[in-house]
């Protein structure tokens, strides 16, 4: 499932154009606005003792956040991505690699991650893949995809609205649940199954209970919407175009996969993605159980002006964050998910 390497490089570049277009995002549709922090007047902490270090994957981390898994394989991509890693040592966050998909193709692809290693050789990477390319290939060959990266997991991407409206798209999801199994017990370092903006059902978050896996990312809608990408990429007369504007609004609000995800009592880590914008959104999805926070859009946005400028937009969110745990009166992340610190926006206590 091989496709020239021009054309694989114009779609990573028109993917990183349309993601930035504000219509192609699903903006204030996380669900997160109807969820309420308890302000707490007198919290009986001092600033400087909030700790946000957080356990994630078995080990301790600086802090709960990570750049999401973005972009790869084409010209801009290395200075983005290399801008990224430099700040993610920096700041302790973990960082998701955008698609290692050429890699199955062109062995050279791999050099980008030889420069970016060569930048920041202490950045915690996470692989990626997307499922119908993990379903064709054998896990020997993902295996190498692991250790070129030096990843200490692998992100396994679902994506079924994009692959439908992508011109080029490979919607082959047969098998996909067995495969996720496979590689649970089959590699090395801990799998993580994440969607691209359209979240998760809660018999799907049951399902994925059975596979081993290590943690969900929900990737909720309510961010970049890759259904209105597609369909853009696909030209206006296009039968893609069409049906594209029918599922512009499709995918599960971030809010209720979070919600979902506690309903079934899942017994892997959930990370919360999809329309997280600020530190008080973080703070609001570890309060709904969250374990890790994705940021992709404005990690994408702060990197395309200077890594001086993406550090400072880390470093809002991290204070941001501690704001949040600060003013409920709770010292950390475990303190803040189990001292039940939220409520309904209409709620009145």
């Amino acid at each position: 499932m091989t496709e020239p390497i021009s054309q694989f490089e114009e779609r990573k570049r028109d993917h990183i154009a349309l993601a930035l277009k504000k219509e192609n995002e699903a903006l204030g549709q996380t669900g997160l606005a109807e969820i309420l922090l308890k302000h707490e007047a007198l919290p009986e902490l001092d600033f400087k003792d909030i700790e946000i270090k957080t356990t994630i994957l078995g080990e301790v981390r600086q802090t709960p956040f990570l750049v999401s898994s973005m972009t790869a394989g084409h010209a801009a991509s290395k200075g983005i991505n290399t801008r990224i890693a430099r700040a993610c040592a920096v700041q302790g966050w973990l960082m998701g690699v955008g698609s290692q998909r050429r890699e199955l193709f062109d062995s050279e692809a791999k050099d980008e991650w030889r420069l970016l290693r060569a930048s920041a050789p202490t950045v915690k990477l996470l692989g990626n893949l997307g499922l119908t390319q993990a379903i064709y290939t054998s896990t020997d060959k993902i295996k190498e995809l692991v250790d070129t990266l030096e990843a200490i997991a692998m992100i396994i991407h679902l994506n079924p609205l994009q692959e439908s409206l992508q011109p080029e798209g490979t919607p082959n999801f047969r098998g996909g649940l067995k495969r996720l199994t496979e590689l649970s017990r089959e590699l090395s370092v801990p799998v993580v199954v994440k969607e691209t903006g359209c979240g998760f059902s809660i018999g799907t978050l049951r399902k994925l209970k059975e596979t081993g896996i290590a943690a969900v990312d929900v990737s909720g809608y309510g961010g970049t919407h890759w259904g209105r990408i597609e369909g853009q990429r696909s030209g206006n007369e296009s039968v893609q175009a069409e049906a594209s504007l029918s599922f512009s609004n499709w995918g599960v609000n971030t809010r209720d996969c979070l919600m979902a995800a506690a309903e079934v009592s899942s017994n892997y880590e959930v990370w919360a993605s999809g329309g997280i914008r600020s530190g008080l959104d973080a703070a609001k999805t570890v309060a709904l159980g969250a374990k890790a926070i994705g940021f992709a859009k404005p990690m994408l946005q702060a990197a395309m002006v200077g890594e001086d400028f993406l550090l400072k937009k880390m470093m809002v969110i991290e204070h941001e964050f501690k704001t949040a745990l600060f003013c409920t009166g709770c010292q950390n992340p475990v303190e803040f998910f189990h001292k039940k610190v939220w409520k309904w926006q209409h709620q009145t206590t």
